[in-house]
């Protein structure tokens, strides 16, 4: 069966996964050029969204970018079509090419960027290394007839409600009967208007991050049969799960520093890293994070961990962590593209069941070192 995608259907799925209320305020994340309010076909995924990404995007005909690194991460002033950023905003409108960004919402994001690097190589039982607070929950109580219990329990637990640690669809149902009577100009799914209608109904109570009760909502009106939902959304007291950035777990079996760093040029597909302390030193504790994060090297030696890994560290900070005991391990920013392949693999998921979209990975080159 064909169906028609819009940009902002993807991007609803996608939110799902990594909500932009994660990111921290200072990122610029979400829609950074172009529409959502249109059909897409051809969707191409990238770490970066330079020149020659987008002369990719525009040979392979694509509607949608969806990018880890914002395009427009700085406010523009102007639009100079004589700099490299105007000739790339002239080329995306020109060819009517949106894009999307998820900075840190997407390293933050469960499953994101930092839980993708600390998977490759055997880290385990991952906590986050930079803490910013937990998503707070809500109830969410609704009421539906009988024989579309199931159709709204399964979709609104699709859609991020009910998970309670390491269990899903976690809800609670009653049974009872519901009454209302249609007025004029509507047109009810079940009775007649100026009729008292009784219905057998269920209850379903279930408890939802806030950071996703907006998709749930929306999953909710749409399973549900009726013109109005009644339902109602209570905050609680209970603490969500930990979010933060980075990652501190632990290896399963120690090895030594020599050996951690040919895992990591092997499953991060990196020709070379830098690397600070004893090659010798048995390794067991990993503290982590994509991109640039030199400035959290203290967090990571309280965190306990013998290595540190982490892109764009300079001289005297890299000296720091030598002085506090702490190895380094820079495999550069650029390693942030290990997540590329698990954004296309959610979207086929989630939204190419049958086959309907062209979902790809970017294979332009936007790593500006090259080793000689």
């Amino acid at each position: 069966m064909n169906r028609t995608y819009t940009a902002q259907d993807i991007i609803r799925e996608f939110e799902k996964w990594s909500p932009k209320g994660l990111a921290f305020e200072w990122d610029n994340v979400g829609l950074q050029v172009g529409t959502l309010n249109k059909p897409v076909k051809n969707i191409m995924v990238t770490l970066d969204v330079l020149e020659n990404v987008v002369d990719e995007a525009i040979d392979k005909e694509v509607d949608l970018i969806i990018a880890h690194h914002p395009l427009l991460f700085v406010k523009l002033n102007q639009i100079n079509l004589d700099t490299p950023k105007g000739r790339i905003v002239q080329k995306l409108i020109k060819h009517d090419i949106t894009v999307y960004a998820a900075h840190t919402n997407l390293d933050i994001a469960k499953g994101g960027v930092n839980d993708v690097m600390a998977e490759l190589i055997g880290v385990t039982n991952c906590r986050p290394l930079i803490e910013t607070g937990s998503d707070s929950l809500v109830k969410l109580t609704v009421f539906v007839p009988e024989n579309h219990s199931d159709e709204l329990r399964d979709a609104i637990s699709e859609a991020g409600a009910g998970h309670i640690g390491h269990y899903s669809h976690c809800t609670y149902q009653l049974s009872g009967q519901g009454t209302f009577k249609p007025e004029a100009e509507t047109n009810p799914y079940i009775g007649e208007q100026g009729k008292l209608e009784i219905v057998d109904e269920k209850r379903i109570e279930t408890i939802v991050p806030k950071s996703r009760l907006s998709g749930v909502l929306k999953a909710m009106e749409e399973a549900h049969p009726y013109e109005e939902v009644a339902y109602d959304v209570y905050p609680l007291l209970n603490e969500g799960e930990s979010m933060g950035a980075g990652r501190v777990g632990e290896l399963v079996n120690p090895v030594t520093l020599r050996e951690f760093v040919e895992l990591i040029k092997k499953e991060y597909d990196v020709p070379h890293v830098r690397v600070s302390g004893n090659m010798d030193k048995k390794v067991k504790k990993v503290a982590l994070l994509g991109g640039s994060g030199e400035k959290y090297i203290h967090k990571a030696k309280r965190s306990g961990a013998d290595v540190y890994i982490t892109g764009d560290m300079t001289f005297h900070m890299t000296q720091d962590a030598m002085e506090m005991g702490l190895s380094v391990i820079d495999p550069g920013h650029h390693v942030e593209k290990v997540v590329c392949p698990k954004v296309k693999r959610y979207l086929d998921e989630k939204c190419n069941k049958d086959g309907d979209l062209n979902i790809f990975v970017s294979k332009a080159e936007t790593e500006p070192f090259t080793i000689v």
